[in-house]
């Protein structure tokens, strides 16, 4: 009876009933877990709509500086998300054996296949399941082995430098150059992959849409993944996935569909046998050298009862990903801000010029860098340093999940389950790390001796004690969450790492680079990954490699 009453009156009132819900759970929001005592805008306390607007609008890494330079080190982004922004929160929140988890964040960037997620090391929230399948494949990407895929990696090399001559040197084109090293850098993922390149660079297209499904994809992510429920509304829903498995509707994701067209070409399938996502993969016959879909293989035979064929298409699928938007963004960056200083470009002219002068390069003038010549450039090493620190790909802070106890973050307790995380765009901005110019780009801060602001191009000062110049140094360098940080650091950093210290130096040595307007500056779109667009430039051949240095500003 009185039940029977209570709903009667619910019914009669419901308007006023759910006014009064929905202003408890903002109150709730605002004072979840004791996180009203951090300072930050008050829609963020009580919304997380309010960060998937910020996301929405495209540039929320300048927000986030914002609101630190105004709030502090710690801010609050959300009814449940704090971000971080002194250096010393690094070591708690990635470090190894902290008991941090990844947010719902990643699996709103899993790639579904048949109606099936597709976890990957990047994606997945399970530490367990990232733990075994890191120890399958880690030697894959170890650096001592990448080195022995470097042949891949000259070999489109040296057509990207070919098809920059033909197509821009001598057209004088200008050339949409962010877009064209992304084109580079998926033909080196596809020769490191399947030993085969996908014919962006030969072709100069976006090789069936790839590239261009990419970017919604991340579109998509960016502020879906501040509200992760509503991926279970849109790309994840149940229902939707439930029919692709039955082949009522296709729900495989194009980045999914490009990586296993590339290892049919490679593998033959099993007459529909198996039940996993991919047909069991057999080989057509031996490659001539090992790649890494080999050894995905190979990880494969070594522990079936962890690495299926769904596993070896998930890593397949990642390095799509891998191949693709970081590395470009990366290798955008570095070029961009040579271009815009041309003091530092004609620095690492001279460098280049010098070394060739000396006979230090194995290739002919034109050819390509070898990753040991890269890493004895000094200045190159700056600048590439530098550009990830001005331009990180991440824009958004690296999220987290606090253990159940709590733990202490930078001197602030912080409840568990609370979502925590640094971003690379605010702590790689932090002057007592990298001086008080750290919206300048100057190579100079990564060289012993070049720490003082107003340090001449390539000048040291002689008189510094050179361990506190090395020790400031690796403080930088600890502090560049560029590739992420602990157990979960990126694997591909590897592969990165040498497509980058390797194309920069070759195209440096083969080409004279200019913007079309130097007046202009390009667009930036972040997207979770800070994405360059409008980014033109000029080529032209340099005849006189390896004799007397042209300063590139007197041409």
């Amino acid at each position: 009876m009185l039940a029977e009453s209570f709903a009667r009156v619910i019914l009669r009132n419901w308007p006023a009933v759910l006014i009064v819900a929905f202003v408890a759970y903002l109150v709730n929001n605002r004072f979840n877990r004791g996180l009203n005592k951090h300072p930050g805008p008050f829609l963020a306390s009580i919304t997380d709509w309010w960060r998937f607007w910020i996301v929405l609008r495209r540039r929320p890494e300048v927000q986030h500086i914002q609101l630190h330079a105004k709030h502090g080190d710690v801010v609050r982004l959300g009814p449940n998300a704090l971000s971080f922004a002194n250096p010393q929160a690094l070591k708690t929140i990635y470090g190894l054996n902290k008991g941090f988890t990844k947010s719902e964040f990643y699996p709103v960037q899993q790639s579904v296949a048949n109606g099936h997620r597709l976890p990957s090391l990047f994606s997945s929230t399970s530490e367990s399941f990232h733990a075994q399948l890191r120890r399958c494949v880690n030697s894959a990407f170890s650096m001592s082995t990448l080195v022995q895929y470097e042949p891949f990696v000259d070999s489109t090399t040296e057509l990207f430098l070919k098809q920059t001559e033909k197509l821009y040197a001598q057209t004088g084109s200008v050339c949409d150059f962010s877009r064209w090293l992304q084109f580079y850098a998926f033909d080196v993922i596809g020769e490191m992959t399947y030993s085969k390149r996908h014919g962006f660079v030969e072709e100069n297209r976006d090789i069936d849409g790839i590239v261009q499904y990419l970017g919604k994809l991340f579109d998509y992510v960016a502020p879906i993944g501040q509200i992760p429920v509503l991926d279970l509304l849109f790309l994840k829903n149940p229902i939707y996935l439930w029919a692709s498995q039955y082949g009522l509707i296709d729900s495989t994701f194009p980045v999914a569909k490009f990586a296993k067209q590339r290892m049919a070409e490679r593998y033959s399938a099993d007459n529909g046998k198996s039940s996993s996502v991919l047909p069991e993969v057999e080989p057509k016959g031996a490659t001539s050298q090992p790649d890494l879909l080999s050894k995905f293989i190979q990880a494969k035979e070594s522990r079936p009862e962890f690495m299926t064929d769904t596993l070896v298409t998930t890593m397949a699928v990642s390095m799509a990903f891998a191949g693709s938007e970081t590395t470009a963004i990366s290798l955008s960056s570095v070029f961009y801000f040579l271009l815009k200083n041309p003091e530092c470009l004609d620095a690492l002219y001279r460098e280049l010029d010098e070394k060739d002068a000396q006979g230090f390069f194995s290739a002919p003038k034109t050819g390509v860098v070898t990753w040991s010549e890269s890493q004895e450039l000094a200045y190159l090493d700056a600048c590439i340093k530098e550009a990830f620190r001005l331009h990180p790909a991440p824009g958004l802070p690296i999220e987290r999940v606090v253990p159940k106890q709590g733990t202490e973050i930078a001197g602030v307790f912080v409840k568990g389950g609370t979502i925590v995380g640094c971003n690379a765009w605010v702590l790689h901005r932090r002057p007592e790390i990298f001086g008080e110019d750290v919206e300048a780009f100057r190579p100079e801060r990564w060289l012993v001796g070049g720490g003082a602001a107003g340090q001449g191009i390539r000048g040291v000062d002689e008189t510094v004690d050179v361990g506190a110049e090395e020790k400031r140094i690796k403080d930088m360098g600890a502090t560049l969450l560029h590739f992420g940080m602990g157990a979960r650091t990126c694997i591909g950093k590897n592969i990165s790492l040498l497509e980058i210290y390797k194309l920069v130096p070759s195209v440096l040595r083969m080409f004279e680079v200019s913007l079309e307007d130097p007046t202009k500056e390009w667009t930036v779109h972040n997207a979770w990954f800070v994405r360059q667009l409008n980014f033109r430039t000029k080529f032209r051949r340099r005849d006189d490699v390896g004799n007397s240095y042209t300063s590139v500003k007197s041409s």
